[in-house]
């Protein structure tokens, strides 16, 4: 059975999240006090719901459950997002995503419950400077401080060759981990070192930012 998650508070990133989540598949409830808000969004999700997420009593009634993923955007409303998540641990929600502006935000909403804060401006303005530094870079995803795991699209120095000849370990320090083609979206797990570099593929690598800002 596939998680339901549940949106409180639907600006311009609560919507998208929902928007994108249904589209996904998910089932995804969506509550905002505003009734133009919810109006937006009633054809994007699996229900919108008209009220006041402060409310702790209007969120025992809609049923949110300890297994539910709930995420709570209230962009600059530090009080807001502060109560709700309170309320929220209060009701044994175990997984609680809210946004927030900035890292004082940040610290407060972990201390009083959320399991995971999001910035997302600083989290955009790194992937932008990210993508500046090393063109190559689709995405990433952290492992520890120093490493990470990249989608990397090959450099044109890269097609044609086998993994052996790119010889990336001794030359980068990174490790390919897969490889998956941009048309079927299909995953080859740890290929071999005589596997080709193609045109349409991405490299799935473990490494360290730095090294992988080498490649060009």
């Amino acid at each position: 059975m596939q998680q339901r998650v549940v949106v409180i508070g639907l600006g311009i990133f609560g919507y998208n999240i929902v928007k994108e989540l249904y589209a996904s598949g998910f089932e995804v409830i969506a509550i905002d006090k505003s009734k133009e808000a919810v109006q937006q969004v009633r054809d994007h999700a699996t229900k919108a719901v008209l009220a006041d997420g402060m409310d702790r009593g209007v969120m025992e009634e809609i049923g949110i459950q300890e297994d539910d993923v709930v995420i709570v955007s209230f962009g600059e409303d530090l009080a807001a997002a502060t109560l709700i998540t309170l309320h929220l641990k209060q009701m044994k929600v175990k997984t609680i995503i809210v946004k927030a502006p900035n890292e004082e935000h940040k610290l407060i909403l972990e201390k009083v419950g959320a399991t995971e804060v999001m910035i997302p401006e600083k989290e955009i303005a790194h992937k932008v400077a990210r993508s500046l530094m090393s063109p190559n870079i689709i995405d990433c995803l952290p492992l520890s401080d120093e490493y990470m795991i990249y989608e990397l699209a090959p450099p044109n120095s890269f097609l044609g060759k086998t993994l052996a000849e790119l010889q990336l370990r001794s030359r980068y320090h990174i490790d390919v981990i897969a490889i998956r083609d941009v048309v079927s979206d299909k995953l080859q797990m740890v290929p071999s070192a005589d596997f080709v570099i193609k045109d349409g593929e991405v490299l799935v690598v473990v490494g360290k930012e730095k090294d992988i800002q080498q490649i060009n």
